[in-house]
């Protein structure tokens, strides 16, 4: 049987042959993956060539078809999958989660796609007024989030961020590799004793555009993007990491550096869990620009996942 923790190997097996590939032109008609390694298959393969090789691949085999071109594109398409043999139900959620997002790739020489999560309260806070966050959300988000981290190639978050939180930024709950940490921190506020610059576990980048108070070690790659004094722009955000490499980027926090992205039009998908607690005041979710009229609000395509008592809501973009 297909567990949880073999399937999500089986997204990773994935998402490791997409990145090898690194295709310009059309994915294949179908992937066979397992948890341990993943091929594509031939163009010239029909469906019983396919399911052939499938049943010849093991019970813990799928057979993975990624979306066909849409015009104009259905942002919310999803790849169709099909297990050899007999599946946990918590299996097959994990899958129809990550799985799309694995087809989330920067075209080649273009801006990293771009994930965000934010984790909030029936009303919409994210953090009490002192900037108490942890833990709105409960332990299946933080899976969640992990997983994402591990299938990004960086995760960026906001200098308040580290100030209030002193996140690691690993996925230390999932397998899977750890992502290249990035402070968006203009004014140079965080302080040097904050964990994320305390180990080396995985590079870490700092944008900014002053030199703070702070000298950061050695170890850390500083960023200079943008004119001092200034907000950074999230496209040249983008611009900056894509010529370090990064074709997924995962945005965890916070509030206002999400709604930044959301604002520029340079979020794929926006992941909000939704908690079930009210907090009554605090910092805001999402904060954007004053509209007269419900007709100029976003509405995007969505998808939902329950997370025990927690409610996800993945809000898809065209980009």
């Amino acid at each position: 049987m297909l567990s949880e923790s073999l399937a999500w190997q089986a997204v990773l097996s994935w998402d490791r042959l997409l990145t090898r590939r690194d295709d310009a032109g059309p994915a294949a008609p179908a992937y066979l993956v397992t948890p341990t390694h993943s091929r594509a298959l031939a163009a010239g393969d029909d469906d019983d060539a396919a399911e052939a090789a499938l049943a010849s691949a093991g019970a813990q085999a799928l057979l993975v078809r990624p979306p066909p071109p849409q015009n104009p594109p259905k942002t919310a398409a999803a790849p169709t999958w099909r297990a050899a043999g007999e599946i946990e139900d918590a299996a097959a959620r994990l899958l129809d989660l990550y799985l799309p997002l694995v087809l989330a790739r920067a075209p080649a020489g273009g801006r990293p796609r771009v994930i965000a999560h934010l984790a909030q309260s029936l009303d919409g806070r994210i953090a009490t007024a002192c900037g108490t966050s942890q833990w709105i959300s409960g332990n299946q988000d933080l899976v969640h989030n992990h997983r994402m981290r591990a299938l990004c190639d960086a995760v960026l978050v906001g200098a308040e961020t580290v100030i209030h939180d002193d996140p690691q930024l690993t996925c230390r709950e999932v397998e899977g590799a750890h992502p290249t940490r990035v402070v968006l921190d203009p004014r140079g506020r965080v302080s040097a004793e904050r964990r994320i610059f305390q180990d080396r576990v995985a590079p870490t980048v700092v944008i900014g555009n002053q030199e703070g108070e702070h000298a950061l070690p050695a170890h850390v790659t500083r960023l200079q993007v943008g004119t001092p004094g200034a907000r950074i722009a999230p496209g040249d955000i983008l611009d900056a990491l894509a010529v370090h490499g990064i074709h997924r980027l995962f945005v965890e926090g916070g509030g206002l550096t999400v709604s930044a992205f959301l604002q520029a039009g340079l979020l794929d998908r926006l992941q909000i869990t939704v908690a079930p607690m009210i907090i009554g005041s605090g910092r805001a979710s999402i904060s954007l620009p004053d509209i007269d009229s419900l007709e100029h609000a976003l509405r995007p395509e969505v998808r939902r996942f329950v997370f025990d008592t927690d409610v996800m809501f993945e809000c898809v973009f065209a980009r």
